[in-house]
């Protein structure tokens, strides 16, 4: 992501926390920025290094703490099959998280599809399962890979 456009998530972070009342402290801020720089998913301890760069002794802890702010904020995504962090493309409004994730490259695109959350409630109501964190996680290879392989 480049500059002007993390500048731009970080003001709608920013806005989204003061309307919820909830605090974007330095070192919260710096660790989203951090997950929104990316050009992958990272990891707690990906996220910890590279905060070592710009802030003194940062503690595991500390970027936990921030990472489950930022979860709970809903201004990220953990990736369960990745153990990785990646930054939300509408953290203004509720919604299921669905991921298309190259198996290849790294490549992570949060898409949002009515029918997968449509599928996701009709058998929710069917079986009487109880969804507590709707996301999916669809592992393929992506369009620049594909074409790469042929």
């Amino acid at each position: 992501m480049d500059k002007q456009r993390i500048q731009k998530t970080l003001r709608r972070a920013e806005r989204l926390c003061q309307q919820r009342q909830a605090r974007l402290t330095r070192q919260r801020r710096t660790v989203f920025e951090l997950v929104c720089a990316a050009d992958k998913p990272l990891s707690a301890y990906e996220i910890l290094d590279r905060m070592r760069a710009v802030a003194p002794n940062p503690a595991p802890p500390t970027v936990y703490r921030a990472l489950d702010f930022l979860l709970q904020q809903g201004l990220i995504h953990k990736l369960e099959t990745l153990h990785a962090y990646v930054g939300c493309n509408h953290p203004d409004k509720p919604h299921a998280s669905q991921f298309l994730i190259c198996s290849d490259c790294g490549l992570v695109r949060e898409i949002e599809n009515p029918a997968i959350e449509q599928g996701v409630a009709e058998a929710e109501q069917n079986t009487g399962f109880i969804t507590r964190r709707p996301v999916v996680e669809l592992l393929g290879t992506c369009a620049r890979c594909a074409s790469e392989a042929d």
